[in-house]
Formats: structure tokens, sequence, C-alpha cells
């Protein structure tokens, strides 16, 4: 439970009572909750337009909301009491987790079944879950967390306040920072899809000799595969943020602070600027080079470079977003102009047909 005032000042935002008493800033704050559901003794927020209808309906004691919104309050009633920020949605987030501190994944120390190997290095601090295993050589930095299961091969570097969850398995040679978040089953390090056809119709595996380095405080989701460069380094940058099953392969670049969705795969060499946001089942051919501040919506498909920052596409094959828009409105039109297309054909038929007969008469 907070004070309201002590909230406030955690987030630098200011207290609009809405016409009550001086008093209301010192209510107690039992929950966070959804505007739509929340009740007495909830705070809530409202950061997206289309839920302002909820503002004058809840029955939340108080709500955190931009410094300029402006909501006349309802007819014979009052708004509630309103706590005015900069960004109503961060700042909600940091109500939820100083009023629900997350529990570390991990107890202290280092469960009796794992297995550390006896040149490897653990930073102060370090906690191994049950049959977690670090290979030959590898560190890790202080306060990280491996969780039950997972793997760290031989020469593996991880950062310190790092987070792997259950059964990550990071493969030899690969680098990882500090304050990264891999979630269960992702695998880092696996080796690129890369064969080389013979004149026999077979296939010879071409070595993959790289490796996967990822930034610091990245996050990588449940099942996600990222695999090692046939040479060189698959790099995923600073901030970036990686959603479940997502396939990223050799020698691929993730710019910092790149948001990709569930389900996307980026074919190899392929190279994603900074502050793109990709949404999910999105794929890219190969040896692409996408512009920073680039949008993509779900399930486009990516063939071809995009040079110009700060553009949204969309589609398969991928268009800007304007012009792909025109396309769908165009394709869902198809139907009835091929229905009319051949009435036309039909009356040209029968117009020729006449014609015809006429030019016999006339004979």
């Amino acid at each position: 439970m907070m004070r309201l005032r002590d909230i406030a000042a955690m987030l630098g935002g200011e207290i609009d009572p809405q016409g009550r008493s001086p008093e209301a800033a010192d209510m107690d704050i039992a929950r966070v909750a959804k505007i739509e559901e929340a009740g007495q003794g909830d705070i809530t927020f409202l950061a997206n337009p289309k839920y302002t209808k909820y503002l004058s309906q809840t029955h939340a004691s108080a709500v955190i909301v931009a410094r300029d919104l402006q909501e006349p309050p309802p007819p014979g009633g009052m708004l509630p009491v309103l706590v005015r920020v900069a960004d109503p949605y961060v700042s909600f987030l940091k109500v939820l987790v100083a009023m629900h501190p997350p529990g570390p994944p991990l107890p202290e120390g280092i469960h009796p079944t794992a297995v550390v190997a006896a040149s490897a290095v653990l930073g102060e601090g370090v906690r191994l879950g049950a049959y977690a295993m670090i290979g030959e050589r590898t560190r890790v930095g202080a306060r990280s967390m491996i969780g039950h299961g997972s793997i760290l091969a031989e020469d593996v570097q991880l950062g310190e306040d790092s987070v792997l969850y259950q059964n990550v398995t990071v493969r030899e040679g690969c680098r990882i920072g500090s304050r990264v978040i891999v979630q269960p089953g992702a695998v880092i390090g696996s080796d690129g899809f890369g064969f080389a056809p013979r004149a026999d119709g077979t296939y010879e595996k071409i070595p993959q000799l790289g490796t996967v380095v990822i930034e610091d405080d990245v996050e990588i989701g449940a099942n996600t595969t990222i695999d090692r460069a046939t040479l060189g380094e698959t790099r995923i940058g600073r901030g970036a943020k990686l959603d479940n099953l997502i396939q990223i392969a050799h020698n691929v670049v993730v710019g910092p602070h790149t948001v990709i969705a569930a389900q996307s795969g980026i074919s190899g060499s392929t190279r994603l600027g900074s502050h793109c946001m990709i949404a999910g089942q999105v794929g890219f051919t190969g040896h692409l080079e996408i512009a920073d501040r680039t949008k993509i919506g779900a399930q486009s498909g990516i063939h071809r470079s995009i040079t110009e920052p700060g553009r949204a596409y969309f589609g398969s094959p991928a268009w800007p977003q304007r012009e792909a828009f025109r396309i769908q409105g165009a394709i869902t039109q198809l139907p009835d102009t091929l229905a009319e297309v051949r009435e036309l054909k039909k009356k040209i038929a029968e117009l020729e047909a006449q014609l015809a007969r006429r030019a016999e008469g006339e004979s």
C-alpha cells in the first residue's frame, strides 16, 4: 500500500484533486488495475485515447493521465483524482513495479546439482539453478542468474545482472552483455543454416565458425533462436527487444533499441537499423539493409533493402504503407470488377454478333 502523495512524488507528477479537499492526496492506494475494472482503493492509468470514455465511468480512486489531458467532469459528478505526468504508461509501469516488486527468479547460491567447470569464473553473487551447466573458461558476471537446466558452453562471456531463465542454451564462444534477460527455451549460437550444393545434388555443410554478440539491456523471448555467424558475428544491438519464437539467422545485425514481435524471421546477413519496429510474422530475405526507425506491419514480406529512414511498410511483398493500403483496397474490389468485366465481354460479344448479322444482311 502507498499514499497517493508518495506515488505522485515518485513519478514527478502533480495531483489534480478534481474539486476534492487537499486531503485527497493522502489517500491510501492498495492496488493497481485496468481502468475499466478498477474500484475504490485502486490506481489506474489512461494513455490510449480510445479509453477516454472510461475516465468518467471508472470507480478507481486515482487515475494517472497526461499533463495536458482536458476532460470535463460527467454531469452531476466529478472525475477521480488525477495524477498528471509526462508519460502515463511509463509512470503506471513504475507504480506497478513499486507496489508489486518481482522476486528473484532463483534463491541465493549455487544449486548442488549445478555443474561448474574448473576453469570457469563466477562473479560475486551469481545464482545457478538445478542442473545448470557452466563450461570451461566461461565467465559469468556479478549477480547474474542462470536458471534450472540452462547451459553456458565453453568460452562464453556473460555480463553482470543478467538473467537466463530455464532451459536456455548458449553455445561456445558467444558473448552476452549486462542486464540481459533471456526467456526459457531460447537458443543462442546454434549453427547458421549454411549448405553448399554438390554436383550430385547432395549438400556439403558449411562450417559455422563465427559467434553471437548480444549487447547490454537486450531482452530475448522464449524459444527464440539466434544463429552464430558463418564468420565474424551475429549481433543484437544494445536495448533491442525480441519477442518469442523469432529466428535470427547467421551474420544478421539487429540495431540498437529495435523491437521485433513474435514469429518474425530474418535471413542471413540482413542488417536492421536502430529503433526499428517489426510486427509479428514479418519475413526478411537475406543480405538486406533496413534503415533506422523503419516500421513494418504484421505478416509483411521484405524482399529488398529500405534505404530511407523513418518510413512505414506493409504487405507481402511490402510496399510503403499508404500505397499498400491502396493496393489492399483495390484487391477487395476485384470480385466485383471481374464480374463487370465478364458482363462487358458478354455485351461486346453480343454487339459483335449483331454487327456480323447486319453485315451479312447488307451483303
